[in-house]
């Protein structure tokens, strides 16, 4: 470098090479460090969007496992009961982000049947939309059956269950403006149908009509074969997407509470209202004036196909629900505390207290929401059998014991329900054996000591404990129903599967 006073001896050109040598190695260090701190920026935005990732592929993963079940598993035979934790009040949901697809068209559907058809309904109407990348509008709900009569948004609510689900799928509640006048295509889906058949029959359509209308839904979709993607999604609806609304949610909470503070409870779904004995013929035990009612009801109502039913071959074949005294006779057989508190699942029971004298003898804390509540608590759900339905649905999932007397929907997807829980306690009652048990006992050809040991060791393996469901080639009516044993969604640890 030059000095002070070497003008002579220094040379500038030189010294202004370097110089600007030095200033080019200054511009390169700073452009060395701008495209530094852009590839921060970029690797800062990586991992953020990695981070964002995992956690939702976490709280996917949550949703659809559920809380983990315990390895060790409490003998099938056990009949004691424990108190439980009251029904928790909801956390704060944290929705997942919208799933972006190419919309290939809008589906409608109309359900049919009662709470928990429709319920199981809905389910498979979300996955199906979901693979075909159609978008869904909510559900209509049955207002023609004789047990429905309810709006969507009065059961369910709708804002959790369009987006908690919005990572799989588009719901909206109505179509958009621009379809409002356009007319859909309707038609019932086939029943039992696999994925294949929604691919093949039903997208094209939706491609062609833009909007579909599936005006059936009961068991449009299989239980078994379908990719487990499907069936872990239908589950994710079934236990985190269909929320009842806060009122029902709140009722069934102090229903809950109300029953703990006088200890355990078991929530017995006595299938024996008029509308179900008519429904399916069942009239063992009624008197000649009742068995004509029944069938008269059954005779008047266009929807039940089937009319000429005989009683008493249905009920030895086990295709009855038990009556209220066949029903205490069991749950005495089987060593039910008499002191626990029995409630009701159901609406009225057909032939009122004459007809609940002997479960009421044999259990004398046998309560029914009605008694439990004030007038003022259910005056928000008069006239609606599918609120008051699911007011026991919640009562049912949080019972020490479920007892079904009949397999209907409610008893199946319930029980589903509860092994999504941690495999509770439901004892499912094989009827065609306990009715030729019954009528020995009753005949007097078998001692209380046997019928009750038969009892006890007939369902020591009926205890909603893990298992296999059964599938059946080409006979669907006849094998488990996917929503009673959704075994794809159930986390069962180190433990193996029953196939029986």
């Amino acid at each position: 470098m030059c000095k002070p006073g070497d003008f002579e001896r220094c040379d500038y050109r030189t010294e202004w090479k370097m110089g600007y040598k030095v200033l080019s190695n200054v511009e390169k260090l700073k452009n060395s460090v701008l495209r530094m701190n852009s590839w921060l920026l970029i690797m800062r935005a990586i991992v953020t969007a990695l981070v964002w990732a995992s956690a939702v592929q976490l709280i996917g993963i949550w949703l659809i496992r559920g809380p983990r079940v315990f390895k060790v598993w409490p003998p099938c035979n056990q009949l004691d009961l424990h108190v439980a934790s009251e029904l928790p009040r909801l956390p704060i949901p944290v929705f997942p982000p919208k799933r972006v697809y190419k919309n290939n068209g809008y589906l409608m559907v109309s359900c049919n049947g009662g709470l928990n058809q429709m319920r199981a309904a809905i389910c498979d109407m979300v996955a199906i939309a979901r693979y075909m990348n159609v978008t869904l509008i909510v559900p209509e709900l049955d207002k023609n059956s004789f047990w429905a009569a309810s709006e969507f948004q009065d059961i369910f609510d709708v804002n959790h269950f369009i987006r908690s689900l919005r990572d799989e799928v588009r719901i909206l509640t109505q179509l958009p403006p621009k379809l409002n006048n356009r007319p859909a295509y309707s038609l019932p889906p086939v029943s039992w149908s696999n994925i294949s058949y929604y691919l093949h029959r039903i997208l094209p359509l939706v491609r062609k009509y833009k909007v579909v209308h599936l005006n059936k839904t009961d068991a449009r979709v299989a239980n078994n074969g379908l990719p487990l993607e499907i069936q872990k999604l239908r589950c994710r609806v079934n236990f985190h997407g269909l929320r009842f609304t806060s009122q029902i949610e709140e009722t069934g909470r102090k229903l809950v509470r109300i029953l703990r503070e006088k200890g355990p409870f078991l929530v017995l779904h006595l299938r024996y209202e008029m509308d179900m004995l008519s429904f399916s013929g069942c009239s063992h035990g009624c008197n000649s004036d009742e068995v004509e009612e029944i069938n008269t009801m059954r005779y008047a109502n266009p929807l039940w196909k089937e009319k000429d039913i005989d009683s008493e071959l249905k009920r030895v074949e086990g295709l009855c629900p038990l009556t209220p005294e066949e029903t205490a006779l069991v749950l005495v057989a089987l060593g039910i505390d008499h002191n626990v508190q029995i409630y009701i699942a159901a609406g009225e029971i057909y032939g009122g207290d004459r007809r609940m004298e002997g479960l009421k003898s044999a259990f004398p804390n046998v309560v029914r929401k009605e008694t439990l509540l004030d007038p003022s608590d259910l005056r928000f759900f008069p006239n609606h059998s599918s609120q008051m339905a699911a007011l026991d649905y919640l009562v049912s999932l949080e019972s020490d014991i479920f007892v079904p007397t009949y397999d209907g929907n409610m008893a199946k997807v319930v029980e589903g329900h509860r092994r999504f829980l941690g495999f509770k306690k439901t004892i499912l009652l094989n009827r065609r054996l306990l009715i030729g048990l019954i009528d020995q006992f009753t005949s007097g050809s078998l001692s209380w000591d046997e019928f009750s040991s038969i009892v006890k060791e007939a369902h020591a393996d009926r205890m909603g404990s893990p298992k296999k469901r059964v599938s059946i080639v080409d006979k669907p009516k006849e094998e488990d129903y996917f929503y009673s044993n959704p075994h794809e969604c159930l986390q069962l640890l180190d433990e193996p599967l029953r196939t029986t």
